[in-house]
């Protein structure tokens, strides 16, 4: 088994990509998590940039980390100035990290076009810089930048670059990617050169603009490359970095022959990859290989009639392999496998005619521009409502919402309830923050004192579509509510050519679902107490 270092840089590299910004806390957090996954290094920063990135490093030298080595971002000595004067060098030191990694240019075109010093006078910046950080007892990883661009214009400087860093002491070169725009094949051969020439090892750090980055990282990795840098989730500057998440599960679970990370890391990457999207404030990308919703989702009635037999019919591995769960889409394109399978172990899934009903009120629905994929909540009711379980726990009596300006502009949303609960008639009104907020806080406020248990519930998402554009003002809309508990999360879904009164349906469907699902658990937990002991 070759072993794979992994090297994170998220919170430097990825930081640089557009909409990515992480506070101090943030960085800490992200380190810790990548430490107990068993990372084998992260870089913080570039301490001479900003106070934050040099408070994390003072910060993170305190943290009680078990494997990953926290890393210093800088540059080599800037020209005609001695290595021991130059601020950058100086930061990289105080920031009192055991490993700093080091960029030092590898294109002869770079070297004379944009640093605009002698190709003699770059080796010289490398070698000095490389040396003093060694002397001063750090380990140096160095990151040739363009290098594959820089070798494939001038192969005999661009080794000399790398063998001035592994000479003065670099522990590791890496082959940057800079421009993202290497083929696999070019980076297999250029590793299998480079390895073969250099007494240290070498990484691999590749940018995504031709959408190949990890499989150039995996070709390094083939040929010969013994580090990988990325970030995670793939977040970076133009296109982003390689994407950890998928070189790690490819190298772990696809490939043969490889051991990356510490422990169990492989079974959390999704878990990982969602939090350091929450981290970062940023939309989960659905589609994301091995990690994303979708990723193990099957909406094609074929495709889940295969998989109900053999689930790799549909799937190259086991979604739990890395975390994630397999989920089954109902839609107008679903047969009577999707809803056997979303439906369950239950009664109603062994009743063939009840699925062909259930699947009868679907495709008429969505025929009126319903979905339920992301609305499970509103399937299970429609379930409920298909083979007469259902049972309201309320009865709807009216809804009216009022929004008005005063004189200032000031915007005044007012919404009433009148509602009956158990033969006893609830009319209330309450102020929000818009139409929805003002109907879930007056329809709260009326159910509150029969179910005290919707008091943990909270409403986290709500998004609109337009159905039929082409209608102008009169189109309909889909709206989708996200919901959550201490438990779990589910969707419900309303539709109508009228978006308070769509607002409305999705939001009674989320209540009566939390209402159901709370009933169900505490069922299951009275049967679970009924068992008798055994002696």
């Amino acid at each position: 088994m070759r072993r794979i270092q992994i090297y994170d840089t998220t919170l430097r590299d990825g930081a640089q990509g557009e909409g990515v910004n992480f506070s101090l806390q943030d960085k800490l957090l992200v380190t810790e998590r990548l430490d107990h996954l068993g990372f084998d290094f992260i870089e913080g920063g570039f301490p001479a940039s900003n106070e934050k990135d040099a408070t994390y490093f003072a910060r993170a030298a305190q943290m009680p980390l078990k494997h990953v080595k926290v890393c210093a971002f800088g540059m080599t000595r800037r020209r005609g100035i001695r290595v021991e004067e130059d601020p950058g060098i100086r930061a990289l030191l105080d920031a009192q990290t055991e490993v700093i990694t080091l960029v030092g240019k590898t294109s002869a075109f770079h070297v004379t076009e944009v640093l605009r010093v002698t190709l003699e006078e770059n080796l010289a910046m490398i070698a000095d810089s490389v040396r003093h950080l060694r002397e001063a007892g750090r380990q140096v990883i160095y990151d040739a930048e363009h290098f594959f661009d820089g070798w494939k214009l001038d192969p005999d400087y661009a080794l000399k670059t790398v063998r001035a860093a592994a000479e003065a002491g670099a522990s590791t070169v890496v082959m940057c990617d800079t421009n993202g725009g290497t083929l696999p094949e070019e980076v297999a051969q250029i590793t299998r050169d480079c390895v073969a020439k250099l007494s240290v090892p070498v990484g691999i750090h590749c940018h995504n603009d031709c959408e190949l980055a990890v499989a150039n990282s995996l070709a390094a990795v083939d040929a010969g490359a013994e580090q990988v840098q990325g970030t995670i989730n793939g977040v970076g500057e133009r296109c982003g970095n390689v994407d950890l998440i998928s070189v790690i599960a490819n190298l772990a679970v696809k490939k043969q022959g490889y051991e990356v990370l510490a422990g169990g890391g492989v079974e959390h990457l999704t878990e990982l990859s969602r939090f350091v999207y929450e981290t970062a404030n940023m939309w989960l990308r659905p589609n994301q290989p091995f990690v994303g919703q979708s990723a193990f989702a099957h909406k094609g009635g074929m495709h889940v009639h295969a998989i109900a037999r053999a689930t790799s019919s549909y799937e190259h591995i086991a979604p739990e392999t890395v975390g994630n769960e397999r989920r089954i889409l109902v839609s107008e394109l679903s047969g009577r496998s999707n809803i056997m399978a979303a439906v369950g172990s239950t009664a109603a899934g062994q009743d063939k005619a009840v699925m062909d009903k259930i699947l009868a009120r679907v495709v008429e629905l969505e025929n009126q521009g319903y979905q339920f994929e992301a609305a499970q909540g509103s399937f299970d009711l429609l379930v409920k409502r298909v083979t007469g379980e259902f049972r309201p726990h309320f009865e709807r009596m009216h809804f009216r919402v009022n929004v008005e300006a005063d004189a200032s502009d000031a915007v005044v949303t007012e919404a009433t309830v009148k509602l009956r609960i158990n033969g006893t008639v609830r009319h209330e009104v309450a102020e929000g923050d818009g139409p929805v907020n003002a109907l879930d806080a007056a329809l709260r406020k009326a159910l509150n004192g029969h179910f005290p248990n919707l008091a943990g519930m909270q409403l986290v998402d709500y998004k609109v579509r337009v159905i039929n554009s082409e209608a102008g003002t009169a189109a309909g809309v889909r709206v989708f509510i996200e919901s959550r508990d201490d438990h779990e999360v589910w969707g419900t879904v309303g539709v109508s050519e009228n978006v308070i009164e769509a607002s409305w349906i999705a939001l009674v469907d989320s209540i009566e679902y939390k209402l159901y699902k709370d009933e169900r658990g505490a069922s299951a937990s009275q049967s679970a107490g009924a068992q008798p002991v055994a002696t």
